[in-house]
């Protein structure tokens, strides 16, 4: 039963390690992000030539005027801002596509509000929502044409913009615009193309996404991949690293929801109303004084005849995505316990209505999952004690039959007498270890929520916890678990163990589980600090329940071999007296 216990934390230790070393975040320092690039370096990206300067704006600007020759009507760009309490939206007309999109309760590293559109990209590449066709002359020409607009507002408020352009040649390109109150993160888009009233396939590009394109080193956030392809068809959600696209790089049918995300943020078409073509390709961009390229995912959707789209770009918040549509909650990467973390973090999110705190908020719902488990937690301590009052008896059985060859049919003899001795007691060995393994889910499920809850994103706690999702930078939280660890393990019954066990158990693995998990989200840290202390207070109320193990004393072998001689078949009788004593 033991070796099950010590099986069972070592496969925590291993699972929970490795889940996040399997996103290995290679970042540059976060103080360095923003640097300008020199215009000599090469970015590796399609059609790309050079990495823009940093600013907290994107970086991409919109093509340059057409020639005089084009026979485009030349006129002013103008540039339409549409604000909520959640985006700041720049919509220009110079190619009709979008510039800017900031979302305002959600900081970058600089303390701006996170801008969307890719901030270190190319400065060929396209912006949000730039039309194009399969003429490359075509698409050059209208990523730089000056669209007239309409713009008209609702009575309920919604927002609209409608672009149009037209020139000598017939060709005409539409598309219009929309933002409801209601869903402040979607972009409702209509896009056509025609010549000669003749329809055209259309192509609406995002261009590289999304956000600053940095990785944040494992010793600020714990766990923070880089922007991938992604989208949901035929009932499965795909997600493609950068460094595989290329294998790949068109995915066609109806999707629920296609685009680009990375670990709290997400840019998407969602159900759009006709099958489409979705193109990925990577965009590494090389900034001065940095070790590592800056990575992103270009990517765009094609259709033989117009788009009717919903683009959603904003945070990866559960609530926010369900109410734009069920399924796009599946962009949120809940792992295999999402059955249970999606609970956990419904429950975590309304206890903080009332705390106001989401650091309080783990503490209290820890309380509350602890409290729940305190049955199994009880029958395990009671087991394992058990299981160390009936030791010297166990040991004895086994002196008895010591040196035996596992295939000598006194092994299978001293088998039965170990049955005989659990159940005369009471004792399960499995009822010790199989409580502790029920509790592993919760563990695993409150590490996925942690690790991706956009709520603990820049959440602070108390004191030196600004950031819940960032590691502890005085390293307060991973030594305090490490303590707490080795008082529970300390205060475990053991007494069934062998010295190697017991001294792995009691001091290897809170030393392990403390350099570890030195870098994780201190969040997740204080869940387990707090389980640890709950933990201690458990098992000191369940030894007094108890009380003290009972001293129990058995005869040594030699003397229950002279005893079974004297008596021929005693020998169940002297095990029968031995049990009672």
């Amino acid at each position: 039963m033991e070796r099950r216990v010590l099986l069972a934390a070592v496969l925590s230790f291993v699972v929970l390690y490795g889940f996040q070393a399997f996103y290995p975040p290679p970042a540059p320092d976060p103080a360095t992000q923003k640097k300008q690039a020199p215009a000599g370096k090469a970015a590796t990206a399609p059609n790309a030539s050079a990495p823009a300067a940093s600013n907290p704006a994107p970086s991409i600007q919109p093509p340059a005027p057409l020639p005089a020759e084009s026979g485009a009507p030349q006129a002013p760009t103008r540039e339409l801002v549409v604000e909520n309490a959640d985006v700041r939206a720049v919509f220009t007309t110079r190619g009709a596509v979008l510039k800017s999109w900031q979302l305002r309760k959600y900081r970058d590293e600089q303390q701006h509000p996170y801008e969307v559109i890719a901030g270190h990209a190319p400065p060929d590449s396209a912006l949000p929502l730039t039309m194009a066709t399969d003429d490359a002359a075509v698409s050059a020409l209208l990523a730089a044409a000056p669209f007239s607009v309409t713009e008209t507002k609702g009575a309920d408020g919604t927002w609209q913009a409608a672009f149009d352009y037209e020139d000598a040649s017939g060709l005409k390109a539409h598309k219009v615009f929309s933002i409801a109150p209601a869903r402040p993160f979607v972009v409702n888009v209509t896009a056509s193309l025609t010549r000669g009233g003749q329809a055209l396939p259309v192509t609406l590009r995002w261009g590289p996404a999304l956000g600053s394109g940095h990785i944040v080193k494992a010793a600020a956030r714990s766990y923070n991949p880089p922007p991938q392809a992604l989208f949901f068809k035929d009932g499965k959600v795909t997600r493609t690293a950068p460094a595989k696209i290329n294998e790949q790089p068109v995915q066609e049918g109806v999707f629920g929801f296609a685009g680009v995300d990375d670990h709290y943020f997400l840019t998407a078409v969602v159900k759009p109303e006709v099958p489409l073509s979705v193109r990925y390709a990577p965009v590494d961009v090389a900034i001065q004084d940095e070790a590592d390229a800056v990575h992103y995912v270009d990517w765009s959707i094609r259709s033989p005849t117009a788009i009717t789209a919903r683009y959603f770009a904003g945070p990866k918040d559960f609530d926010v995505l369900a109410a734009i549509d069920r399924d796009l909650v599946r962009a949120i990467d809940f792992g295999m316990f999402a059955w249970l973390v999606v609970p956990l973090l419904r429950a975590l999110k309304w206890i903080n209505v009332y705390a106001g705190n989401y650091g309080w908020s783990i503490i209290l719902l820890t309380i509350l999952i602890n409290l729940a488990m305190f049955p199994l937690r009880h029958k395990s301590v009671v087991s394992m004690r058990k299981m160390q009052d009936i030791q010297p008896e166990m040991k004895a059985i086994q002196d008895r039959y010591k040196g035996m060859k596992m295939s000598d049919p006194g092994r299978a003899k001293m088998n039965q007498e170990m049955m005989d001795l659990y159940k005369s007691r009471g004792v399960n060995p499995a009822s010790g270890c199989v409580p502790m393994l029920l509790t592993l889910p919760v563990l695993f499920a409150f590490y996925a929520m942690l690790s991706v809850a956009i709520e603990l994103r820049g959440a602070p706690f108390i004191g030196w916890i600004h950031d819940l999702s960032s590691r502890d930078p005085y390293y307060v939280f991973p030594v305090l678990m490490g303590l707490t660890m080795f008082v529970q393990q300390k205060m475990t019954p053991t007494g069934s163990m062998d010295p190697v066990q017991q001294k792995m158990m009691t001091f290897m693995m809170p030393v392990m589980m403390t350099v570890f998990m030195a870098w994780a989200a201190s969040g997740l840290l204080i869940y387990w600090t707090v389980s640890n202390i709950w933990g201690i207070g458990q098992q000191m109320l369940t030894n007094r329940l108890i009380g003290p193990a009972p001293v129990r004393t058995v005869r040594p072998p030699a003397e229950r071999q002279m005893k079974g001689a004297k008596s021929a078949g005693g020998g169940k009788t002297d095990l029968a007296k031995e049990r009672n004593q």
